[in-house]
């Protein structure tokens, strides 16, 4: 029995935000319960079409878009279909956005099965907030993540975003301050990135980063006790279905936008919500070649704790990875290549890769 993981998409939002080139709508709340039928129809064609056995899934993780924009009554009948293919202590992830998270959906979301909540706080500044174009404010932040925890959520996660030029050490140490006062066991951090197609996409200078400050970031998440196991990501918690994935292991995308992979080929969905309603089932297939695998598995696997094993390196690959055990920017145990530095995690992939 392969484990696998299972990510299903929302694409669903109260507002755009400035940066985000994620699917998602914010004038298409009418197709709501249409959508989450197609939903039902993929989840239910996709068990089937690629055999998935029962318990095999280790874990589910429900993105957007918004999710905490659907009531959990419509999620239902997917997490019915979904059970008897969980494994008995799957990991079971919803994002949330802090606006939308009311105490009877977080309450009906943990009800269903929810384990682990990861909310997109972005900020605890209001000002920087309102900038990165989010709907919620710093109250609306702590009181969600509050209620989750005292409502017994087992895991709880908290995105922050770094490198805008709404920035100072003073903010960013407050924001830190302020996510290490929640009962939360993961951070995920992340540098503000310019995408096509974003409100950000004409304002480049809105994003601004300085090595030396993203290494100060880093050491301070550490200090506050939290391990870093990839390069946006930190906890007490090492999250099943983040690491499933930089393990390159198999995982269902459902949903208009998702993407799935499995025995080597990678599918698609439609990404326009109503081309998917009309057909909630993958129209395009790719497949992975070795090589494609192969290097796939040394960019991620140089960005996370996951490394790269030594039998996966051709002769000259593996000299280049012991000049830089020599330099110590890789450390080599037990058959395995290890990154030192993640932020070098692109550069030295490159040294290395034939």
């Amino acid at each position: 029995m392969t484990p696998m993981l299972l990510y299903m998409h929302i694409p669903f939002c109260d507002s755009k935000c400035h940066y985000c080139s994620f699917n998602s709508y914010v004038d298409k709340f009418h197709l709501k319960q249409r959508y989450m039928r197609a939903l039902h129809i993929q989840l239910q064609e996709d068990l089937q079409r690629f055999q998935v056995m029962p318990h095999s899934i280790t874990s589910l993780f429900i993105g957007g878009g918004t999710p905490s924009t659907i009531t959990p009554e419509l999620y239902e009948p997917l997490f019915k279909t979904l059970h008897p293919y969980l494994c008995t202590d799957a990991e079971m992830t919803v994002e949330v956005n802090p606006n939308s998270a009311t105490h009877s959906w977080l309450q009906g979301m943990h009800h269903l099965g929810i384990n682990r909540m990861s909310f997109g706080v972005q900020s605890f500044h209001n000002e920087k907030l309102r900038h990165l174009g989010r709907s919620h404010n710093r109250d609306d932040a702590i009181g969600a993540i509050t209620a989750a925890s005292e409502l017994g959520v087992e895991h709880i996660s908290l995105d922050l975003i770094y490198a805008t030029a709404f920035d100072t050490p003073t903010l960013i140490n407050e924001d830190l301050k302020q996510a290490f006062a929640l009962p939360i066991d993961h951070l995920s951090a992340y540098a503000l990135t310019i995408e096509e197609g974003t409100v950000f996409q004409h304002q480049p200078d809105v994003a601004i980063e300085h090595l030396e400050q993203t290494r100060a970031l880093f050491a301070t998440i550490e200090q506050y006790g939290f391990t870093q196991y990839e390069i946006s990501n930190f906890g007490t918690y090492t999250s099943r279905h983040n690491l499933g994935y930089w393990q390159h292991r198999p995982y269902l995308g459902i949903g208009a936008g998702a993407v799935g992979s499995i025995n080597h080929q990678r599918y698609y969905p439609h990404r326009d919500i109503e081309a998917y309603l009309e057909a909630p089932c993958f129209t395009t297939l790719e497949t992975l070649h070795s090589s494609d695998i192969k290097r796939e598995q040394l960019f991620l696997g140089l960005r996370s704790i996951v490394g790269i094993a030594n039998h996966l390196l051709k002769a000259t690959e593996q000299q280049r990875a012991r000049v830089l055990v020599d330099d110590k920017k890789l450390t080599f145990k037990q058959g395995v290549f290890y990154n030192n530095d993640y932020l070098l995690s692109d550069e030295i992939a490159l040294f290395i890769e034939d």
